[in-house]
């Protein structure tokens, strides 16, 4: 999926000024408008080619783009003011305020990257360059607007563009559209149902074509193991679906298997008393019979933990990419807001033998943050809205995207900053030692010190390479159970204070926000606080300090009972939260995504579907949509050379 998609979801409006603007007026009053809404919705997905100067209009010239798809996802609504405007008057500055009331729009509900354009044939000079923080740009058409934020998404200068385009005369009619990218979009699993072309664009004055658009085949595999999902509003109730069930199963045509319904009964909200099972069509009578129901009237809270540095291997997760379109977008987005070293990112992850080991910072680190994000967004995907977040390193940075922290593209910015520091520091590890981090006090030397302290006797020490070989050979001659770390940077160690400073003032200037869900810290060991969240220093001392993931886990389950889900790969995380007394005693429980160490694409999708189940069986809501396409999809078949941008990797979206 090319990252040079866009989503556009359009309104329609209708403004009109309630006086003419004052000269020189630049702060927009309060719009005086209502709100109708109708069933007729419209949404685009737009793609560009690569960046090109604009021309005096400001949109970018030679356009060449693959295409993109559309959204349905909003509500159109027909802003109105009393008396009609003359063709010739200048745009009010309301018409800003207009824009971003059409989708709800609050400025610190927006991303921190938002931008307003507006095209329009009607005097545009009474617009202000800026509305609440927020950017205004204008082009002289309704075209020119659309192609203007185009180029600005493209050259990854805003992360939302909202371009109203006012036809001529002024009137009343106006269309608005926000526009992102589109693999961030698929990844917050926009329903995606269509491209726009502008391929067959011969300036920014064209508007594009809306084509049709797929992101995948469909797969009628009945070998292919598939989640089986039912309830009851009682335990007979309960019996009585998994007796209607019996039959179906044993007397379907085993192609049609896939296609069954994820929960059921269809129709009706599920009850508390919920039964599933991973199956093939083969198998599915004798599981469904062997199933076993669990009550679950109130569900725990999910919390989502995503592991960082330590926890990658070979193929971590590549099962889900190119048959889960959710995660395989979102890995996508990550890898291509990478810059030209995405594609090399790729290809080592997905290679038998990698160009650069998956254990070199430049592999580890990118790929961590891109599983851990995918498999985040694909969670969401289902339905599931977490009451917390708690990342452990590397893991908080994806924490912090999804807390609202930081949108995407400035979180992939920082994992590139973090990765370009620690490349310059001398080589160094980490270990893992089960021991707590009082008792290994005696062993540190030179610049060895404690990393992490991650459970009861659970503490990683890190350093430079020959220290820290000192450190192991004394740790074991005494008897100590010592594992090196898959690293080979001395993170969280006074040896990265070069590449913290670096980081630093490469952060300075990203726009951070506090968080808009509770995101629980591994360096305060407690929620992380609006100061620290907009802290370019906090985020960059995260190199050299350590990481207090028990301290933090603690805090976490001392606000209520959780349901852990491990978005990540090797269960480290669970290990760890296993044996938190929360969770030993029942009141918390914590279940992995991935399995526990490299097996095969099957075992990736097995261990996803059992995850899901597991979630359903506590109680939650879970989209059946969203979870048949972990059975139902595979990657698209190479397009045609006319379908893509030279060089760029296949369109897909969601639909």
């Amino acid at each position: 999926m090319s990252l040079v998609n866009q989503t556009a979801v359009t309104r329609r409006l209708e403004i009109t000024p309630k006086s003419p603007p004052l000269t020189g007026e630049t702060d927009p009053p309060a719009a005086t408008a209502t709100a109708t809404a109708t069933e007729d919705d419209t949404a685009a997905l737009a793609t560009t080619a690569a960046p090109a100067a604009p021309d005096s209009s400001g949109a970018p010239e030679g356009s060449t783009a693959a295409p993109a798809g559309v959204i349905d996802t909003v509500t159109d609504a027909d802003f109105r003011t009393v008396p009609d405007a003359p063709a010739a008057r200048a745009l009010p500055p309301s018409a800003v305020t207009a824009v971003l009331h059409a989708f709800g729009g609050r400025s610190r509900e927006l991303p921190p990257r938002t931008v307003v354009f507006i095209g329009s044939t009607a005097p545009l000079t009474a617009l202000p360059a800026a509305y609440e923080g927020i950017p205004v740009r204008t082009a002289p058409s309704p075209a020119h607007a659309l192609h203007l934020a185009h180029h600005e998404l493209q050259a990854q200068r805003a992360d939302l563009a909202l371009v109203a385009g006012f036809q001529e005369p002024l009137g009343r009619a106006v269309t608005v559209q926000t526009l992102r990218r589109a693999a961030e979009a698929v990844a917050a699993d926009d329903s995606v149902l269509g491209v726009l072309d502008f391929d067959g664009c011969a300036g920014p004055a064209d508007e594009p074509v809306l084509r049709p658009s797929r992101h995948s085949r469909r797969l009628t595999d009945p070998a292919a193991p598939r989640l089986l999902l039912w309830s009851g509003g009682n335990a007979a109730e309960e019996q009585r679906v998994r007796r209607e069930l019996a039959p179906l199963l044993d007397g379907l045509f085993p192609e049609a298997f896939p296609a069954l319904p994820a929960t059921m009964p269809c129709g009706q909200a599920p009850g508390p008393v919920r039964a599933g099972a991973v199956t093939t069509a083969e198998r599915a009578p004798a599981a469904v019979a062997a199933a076993r129901a669990v009550h679950a009237p109130r569900p725990r809270p999910v919390a989502l933990l995503f592991p960082g540095q330590g926890s990658q291997h070979t193929a971590m997760a590549a099962g889900l990419y190119g048959r889960e379109p959710v995660f395989t977008a979102a890995v996508d987005a990550v890898l291509e807001l990478m810059g030209p070293e995405g594609p090399a990112i790729r290809a080592d992850w997905l290679a038998d033998t990698p160009a650069l080991a998956i254990d070199d910072v430049r592999r580890a680190q990118p790929l961590l943050f891109a599983v851990d994000y995918g498999l985040g967004c694909m969670v969401l995907s289902w339905g599931i809205r977490p009451a917390a977040l708690l990342g452990h390193s590397a893991g908080e940075l994806v924490a912090a995207v999804l807390a609202g922290v930081v949108p995407l593209s400035t979180a992939v910015a920082m994992m590139r900053e973090r990765v370009v520091a620690a490349v310059r520091i001398p080589p160094g590890g980490m270990l893992a030692v089960a021991a707590g981090a009082d008792a290994l006090r005696p062993y540190l030397r030179a610049d060895v010190v404690v990393a992490a302290v991650n459970a009861t006797s659970q503490t990683m020490l890190a350093g430079s390479t020959a220290p820290l070989a000192e450190t192991a050979a004394a740790l074991r001659a005494d008897g100590h159970t010592v594992v090196t770390v898959p690293a080979t940077s001395p993170f969280h160690s006074p040896a990265m204070a070069p590449a913290s400073a670096a980081v630093e003032r490469a952060y300075t200037g990203m726009p951070f926000r506090a968080p808009d869900l509770p995101l629980y810290s591994g360096y305060t060991g407690g929620p992380l606080g609006p100061d620290d969240a907009v802290s370019p220093r906090f985020w960059a001392r995260q190199i050299t300090d350590p990481v207090l993931f028990q301290p933090a886990l603690d805090e976490l389950l001392a606000a209520d009972d959780m349901l852990l889900l491990e978005a990540g790969p090797r269960q480290t995380l669970t290990v760890f939260a296993r044996r938190h007394r929360a969770v030993r005693l029942g009141a918390s429980a914590v279940v992995p995504l991935l399995p526990a160490r490299p097996v095969s694409p099957e075992a990736d999708r097995h261990a996803v579907l059992t995850a899901a189940g597991r979630l359903w069986q506590e109680g939650h809501r879970l989209k059946g949509e969203a979870l048949a396409r972990l059975w139902t999809c595979a990657a698209e078949e190479a397009p045609t050379a006319s379908a893509t941008r030279a060089g760029s990797s296949p369109v897909g979206v969601a639909g």
